[in-house]
């Protein structure tokens, strides 16, 4: 009698399909032409070389190269003008390309936008300490720029609440963390707008506090500088925290349940 722990494994037949199936070639095409976008062979702008010169560079047909770059501008690597002789073009995408299904996927399953806030307590200061411990001098340089030029003027002209979350963006941004940047990036929008609305709020309803939250926001940004500059990744770390922490507190209190979905209609 066979011995049934020897008998053979049959594979249904999904999963022999999925083991066997041959990509397509306009797959394989995408995949060498993202390959050299990705590699940095093909930068921004760059155009691609015409339907003529790839079918003849991959000897296929027309259709399949023009499913290729459909599959690329799916993607948001390349964009097609439409009657222009030049074809596409790259285009390298930020993290707007992945800011909408996140913030709508946060919308669907009904976080709060205090939820983001605590989210970027825990991505923030460590970019605050990498950029203490690593950044480049012109690096700090740009920060300290934001808040000595663009603050007090965005605060002149009633958009204070925009240019305290461009500060926190470009900070980690400028940490040189892509992991970072890319998720600060994908929920600043959330930021940004909660941000807009609070100041706006405050302005109209309490100058002298909103113009006291000016000074106490300059303060600390010019103390975070002075950390930088000294190289304290602990302290850069420590004061960040708290930072992200205090503003927080401050700007969802009595807001703590204002959804997402609701901050975004």
């Amino acid at each position: 009698m066979a011995d049934n722990a020897m008998a053979p494994v049959f594979l249904t037949r999904v999963d022999a399909e999925r083991q066997i199936r041959t990509p397509k070639t306009a797959e394989l095409v995408s995949r060498k032409l993202r390959s050299l976008i990705v590699r940095g062979e093909l930068g921004a702008g760059d155009s691609l070389p015409t339907e003529a010169e790839l079918m003849e560079l991959f000897a296929v047909s027309r259709p399949t190269i023009r499913e290729a770059i459909r599959v690329l501008e799916a993607e948001r690597l390349v964009e097609m003008r439409r009657g222009s002789r030049t074809g596409a073009k790259v285009c390298i995408p930020g993290p707007e390309i992945v800011a909408r299904p996140a913030s709508l996927l946060l919308e669907l399953s009904g976080a709060t936008v205090a939820d983001v806030y605590r989210a970027l307590e825990a991505v923030e200061p460590v970019a605050a300490r990498i950029l203490a411990e690593e950044g480049a001098e012109d690096a700090v340089d740009e920060l300290e720029r934001i808040v000595d030029e663009v603050v007090p003027a965005e605060y002149a002209s009633g958009h204070f609440g925009r240019a305290a979350a461009h500060f926190h963006l470009r900070m980690v941004q400028l940490s040189g963390v892509a992991t970072l940047a890319l998720i600060s990036g994908m929920v600043y929008e959330i930021f940004e707008r909660n941000h807009v609305a609070f100041a706006e709020e405050r302005l109209v309803a309490d100058r002298a506090r909103h113009e006291e939250n000016y000074r106490l926001f300059v303060r600390s940004q010019r103390r975070f500088i002075k950390l930088l500059r000294a190289r304290d990744g602990d302290a850069a770390f420590a004061h960040w925290r708290d930072h992200m922490v205090t503003a927080r507190r401050f700007v969802m209190a009595d807001r703590e349940d204002l959804l997402v979905r609701d901050l975004l209609d």
